[in-house]
């Protein structure tokens, strides 16, 4: 670790501040087609994890499905040390693991399905229209937990990702593209969202 990565991280353990519980990072399928992104992600998987994360979400917004199979087998090699669960467009159950990593599931796609199956449940007499509240539609999310902490990287835009659970996420954009993504920058994430007094909407 590098001496300024280091005082980052001695940052970080002197404050009295909480660190994110679930971290949630927002890249694109040209960020993985980029030399070493793979293993930059198993450093961000690595570096969520020994800064105290419980979950991590990753969402790979994808242009051109075609690119969805070689994503997945790539990311069936990171599986083996670590509990990943990985989504393509066409899953529609939640996903449950330390790790998820999704694939195209934008929160359009995911707020479109979650709205089907509570009509059809109206439909079937299971649930009246005076029963739906936020409650009942966070239970048909693919993502029922909401971040605490959002990385963007490369853009300040979220690309479709998690439209409902982020609405209070403390949301952090870096102009850093992916493939030049080091420890530092997340360390620097890490500062910045302790330094942030979350109101949650009040």
């Amino acid at each position: 670790m590098a001496l300024y990565d280091r005082y980052l991280a001695a940052r970080l353990q002197w404050s009295d501040a909480d660190l994110p519980e679930t971290v949630a990072l927002v890249i694109t399928e040209r960020d993985l087609l980029e030399k070493g992104a793979y293993a930059t992600l198993e450093r961000f998987f690595d570096l969520a994890l020994q800064f105290g994360a419980e979950q991590i979400i990753v969402y790979v917004s994808v242009l051109d499905e075609r690119v969805v199979p070689s994503i997945e087998r790539e990311l069936d090699r990171l599986r083996a040390p670590r509990d990943i669960a990985v989504r393509v467009p066409e899953d529609d159950q939640p996903a449950d693991a330390p790790v998820v990593v999704s694939i195209g599931l934008g929160g359009k796609h995911e707020f479109g399905i979650a709205a089907r199956s509570i009509a059809e449940s109206v439909d079937s007499g299971d649930l009246t229209p005076e029963d739906i509240d936020e409650s009942v539609v966070e239970q048909e999310l693919v993502f029922p937990t909401a971040p605490d902490l959002v990385i963007k990287t490369g853009a300040e835009r979220l690309s479709d990702f998690m439209i409902w659970q982020s609405v209070y996420s403390e949301l952090y954009f870096t102009d850093v593209n992916w493939q030049n993504f080091r420890e530092r920058d997340y360390l620097r994430a890490l500062r910045d969202y302790q330094d942030r007094q979350r109101r949650f909407g009040r």
